[in-house]
């Protein structure tokens, strides 16, 4: 199962695209709430979860997925639960990703220490010491998956897909997306 979180003032780019394609890919994926089950984006759109913060089931969890967004990324580090259900992720071995402003969530907590990254341009400061590789719109290392921006939502997308079921299966979901 792949958990999303939304708090309020999520990029609505970042959570949706990745979301899609995952669901194309035939991938588990909930979208999680952090304050409720409505929750409104950065752009003022309003977003049903899936299911709220205290029903994921992390025993049952193979990737968590941050979206950028100012509001948002506040929002998690305002949850001590969606904090906890990513250091549980990290320390269970499973997938964490995170886009924009998201990955400075990690960085906070470790995760992304030595680690090939990328962020929103702007974040690096809070980046710690990761290796922020600039230009790229979604890097990979090992399980921490990192974009850069709404503009790179479906590379960060896809590079999910890749890490969770192979680079074929990801490769099949651009060309039906018709990416050019």
């Amino acid at each position: 199962m792949v958990y999303i979180l939304l708090g309020t003032g999520f990029e609505e780019t970042e959570a949706i695209v990745p979301l899609d394609l995952l669901r194309r890919a035939d991938i588990p994926v909930l979208t999680v709430g952090i304050n409720g089950k409505v929750v409104t984006g950065a752009h003022n759109i309003p977003v049903q979860a899936d299911i709220a913060l205290g029903q994921m089931d992390l025993t049952d969890m193979d990737m968590i997925v941050l979206p950028g967004g100012l509001g948002g990324v506040a929002s998690i580090r305002a949850s001590k639960e969606a904090m906890d259900a990513i250091s549980f992720a990290w320390e269970n071995g499973k997938f964490v990703a995170a886009i924009c402003a998201g990955p400075t969530v990690l960085a906070d907590l470790g995760i992304t220490e030595g680690k090939k990254t990328t962020c929103y341009p702007g974040c690096e400061g809070g980046m710690g010491g990761a290796f922020c590789q600039e230009g790229k719109a979604s890097v990979r290392d090992d399980r921490v998956i990192t974009g850069t921006s709404a503009g790179c939502a479906i590379p960060f997308g896809l590079a999910l897909i890749e890490a969770l079921k192979g680079e074929q299966t990801a490769n099949t979901i651009a060309q039906q997306f018709v990416i050019r």
